[in-house]
């Protein structure tokens, strides 16, 4: 009869429990899947377990990003505006930027430390800057999933630490990238970087390997959790080919990258020299199929295209003639005030001055920039613009109060017609009018249409954002 020694078979227990805790989460992870596609055109050319709902982890941020570059694109928000951190941002665990609690920081630079050292905080930052709470954004975050066709993708947060629920699949994350790749060129450097200057820290790139390694790649986005394992969508380029690839649940860094460039391999070689560009579509929420942008097969812009207006902002005719009688009302009211106004400013100077041309060059303010292509050494925040932008010249108007600046939105042939589109701006932009006054002044060239009583931030984000969506506005300052 054999007997086992019980100290023995506890030292054998606890080393197999240590063993075990020992091992790599990421070896117990989420089962691997992978998705190749031909960028230019979207076709599929391999997949194993691409539809299979798995966490994302730091992909998330392809997303984030492509938020925040459609809402600066709308004429939301810019890359400068300044934002305040939150306890709840500045809380997020590793990897992060490690921003104090009520820290101000440029957009850009959050930009920059999401995109490249996947910084958890700055992507919940983002968030917040965007849509108020990480909660509304994960709102937003969705419903542009079901935009951009990822049917199998719900978020929960900004950053993608694991949260139940928070899931995607390859498939889908293969679509964000092409969509971030293409709807997006003008940012797309960032992912490429291997260093940037994030507000007074250097951020170095977490996808160093690949980019160094592989001929031809040039992004796109790691992400790593104890859930997810070692994840990452990359893109490379050779001659007239571009791949797309996407792989989940890796057990390191070293095998998700050779498996990632042996998986590009294998798409350069499948992938035609030659494909016409089919450019990716975006879907209304409704279901109708948006147009297309317009791109050449190189993914660059060909045509200026007018920028989609900003959810729930578009005027409502049925308003507008429900707003008839008040018009009326309101040219009466002011009818007084305007002559009087008109007589005073024949008797001293047109309310919109002709500009010198060195003082019109020194009072210019650029419309939103975009990420630049910061491929030079400058890298301090003053970067040059990728494309051209329109640029904003300030006039001057004299107002009352503490709140001394306004926005000009046209000349027109009558004062009826300029109280009209007061009213229809207005419409359209209540979120920074709301307190603003409207004023109809005459000049000798016609009816001016000013919102009066705003501050210079508020003027400026007002042109920014009614420029976004095609309509004439110009911030005007105290004289």
């Amino acid at each position: 009869m054999t007997h086992r020694n019980p100290v023995r078979a506890c030292s054998r227990v606890a080393l197999a429990a240590t063993i075990f805790l020992l091992l790599p989460l990421a070896a117990l992870a989420a089962p691997f899947a992978a998705m190749v596609m031909d960028a230019r055109t979207g076709k599929v050319l391999y997949s194993t377990n691409a539809e299979t709902r798995l966490h994302p982890a730091s992909l998330t941020k392809m997303m984030t990003l492509y938020i925040v570059f459609d809402a600066v694109r709308r004429g939301e928000i810019s890359l400068d505006d300044v934002t305040t951190i939150s306890r709840n941002a500045a809380s997020e665990p590793p990897s992060k930027l490690g921003m104090r609690v009520g820290q101000k920081i440029k957009l850009r630079y959050l930009v920059r430390a999401a995109a490249i050292k996947s910084a958890n905080d700055a992507a919940t930052a983002l968030g917040e800057a965007v849509a108020g709470s990480e909660q509304a954004f994960a709102q937003r975050m969705n419903e542009m999933a079901k935009v951009l066709g990822m049917t199998h993708t719900t978020f929960k947060n900004a950053n993608g630490l694991t949260r139940e629920g928070h899931l995607s699949t390859a498939h889908d994350m293969t679509i964000m990238g092409r969509h971030l790749l293409y709807d997006f060129p003008e940012y797309y450097n960032l992912f490429s970087r291997q260093s940037a200057n994030a507000g007074g820290k250097t951020v170095r790139n977490t996808n160093h390997r690949f980019l160094r390694g592989y001929r031809g790649a040039d992004g796109i986005k790691t992400g790593y959790t104890a859930a997810s394992g070692y994840n990452l969508v990359a893109s490379a380029e050779r001659g007239q080919e571009r791949i797309i690839v996407t792989v989940f649940g890796s057990r390191s860094v070293a095998t998700r990258t050779a498996k990632v460039e042996k998986l590009l391999d294998i798409g350069f070689r499948k992938a035609p020299s030659r494909a016409a560009f089919i450019a990716p579509t975006r879907l209304a929420l409704g279901g109708d199929t948006l147009a297309a942008h317009t791109r050449s097969a190189s993914g660059l812009v060909t045509a200026s295209l007018r920028p989609e207006p900003r959810p729930g902002t578009r005027a409502d005719p049925a308003a507008l003639v429900a707003m008839k009688d008040e018009i009326a009302d309101t040219i009466a009211k002011v009818a007084g005030e305007a002559e009087a106004q008109a007589a005073a400013d024949e008797a001293t100077a047109p309310a919109v001055p002709v500009l010198s041309a060195s003082l019109a060059g020194a009072m210019i303010r650029p419309a939103p920039r975009p990420v630049v292509a910061e491929g030079s050494s400058q890298d301090d925040g003053t970067d040059k613009a990728v494309a051209a932008v329109r640029p904003v010249v300030v006039t001057r108007m004299s107002t009352s109060g503490g709140q001394q600046w306004g926005i000009n939105v046209g000349r027109y042939t009558t004062q009826f017609e300029a109280e009209k589109m007061l009213l229809q701006t207005a419409l359209v932009e209540t979120t920074t009018l709301d307190q603003a006054l409207r004023k109809v002044v005459r000049s000798p060239r016609g009816w001016e249409a000013n919102f009066v009583g705003l501050t210079q931030e508020r003027a400026q984000l007002a042109c920014r954002r009614l420029v976004a969506q095609n309509m004439t506005c110009t911030p005007v300052g105290p004289g």
